[in-house]
């Protein structure tokens, strides 16, 4: 098997008020909610730079279409990444479709709400891929924040519950059941609730207790704004 480096896409959906992160509005103004996911969005894809893989993708979802969102053109040219769009149909249908584009010399893909996920972590992920046909890198709340792919598409896409607590597991039966080699990346935690944001914060306050002076943030354009809100404060 090849050990080029696969590509990394980057699975997001324009940030837009009243559309995004919609389950901390109530906690967040709608704006504020849509200025959190921008700068998930952001992080993500500067770690995606810091990895280099052999190609950055944004696979995106956006009211006007992917190539003609003004926000992801912006983006595409500031990361040199490839700008596709999601397409319409189920998250497993889109993102078999994002995967399958770049199946011949494989693709991770990951979604953008593990902004404190360190940079080595999804390196890791990226470097198993070239090793196995599928990684994937789970997450706490029970699915995944990342899904390598590398040749033909296992069928791990269809009779999933997305968005249920059983998503990771229900994957990993597909794959034994097909009898498909994978590997699992490191587990890590989703911010999708303000229960997650109040962990991200304190995650954020502890890092930055023990940080070497000169050392950077795992997200800095998230940790600004979480500022900007007034929901982190580091302590002195």
């Amino acid at each position: 098997m090849s050990l080029s480096r696969p590509a990394l896409i980057v699975f997001c959906r324009e940030p837009v008020a009243n559309q995004s992160k919609t389950r901390l509005i109530g906690a967040l103004t709608p704006a504020a909610a849509a200025r959190l996911s921008d700068a998930f969005i952001r992080d993500a894809l500067a770690k995606a730079v810091s990895i280099r893989p052999s190609q950055i993708v944004i696979a995106a979802s956006a009211t006007s279409g992917a190539e003609r969102s003004e926000y992801f053109q912006r983006l595409a040219r500031r990361f040199a990444a490839e700008l596709i769009d999601q397409g319409n149909g189920s998250l497993g249908r889109r993102m078999a479709r994002a995967l399958g584009q770049f199946s011949s010399h494989g693709a991770l893909l990951i979604g953008t709400d593990t902004p404190s996920l360190p940079t080595a972590l999804l390196d890791a992920s990226l470097a198993a891929l070239c090793r196995t046909r599928v990684v994937i890198a789970p997450s706490l709340d029970g699915g995944y924040y990342a899904v390598g792919v590398r040749g033909p598409m296992p069928p791990i896409f269809t009779a999933i519950r997305w968005g249920s607590g059983g998503v990771f597991d229900s994957t990993v039966k597909l794959l034994k059941r097909a009898g498909i080699p994978y590997a699992l990346g490191p587990a890590w935690y989703d911010v999708d609730r303000w229960a997650d944001v109040m962990l991200l914060a304190a995650h954020l306050r502890l890092l930055a207790r023990s940080r070497r002076r000169g050392s950077s943030s795992p997200c800095p354009v998230t940790e600004s704004v979480l500022k900007r809100l007034g929901v982190l404060r580091h302590a002195r």
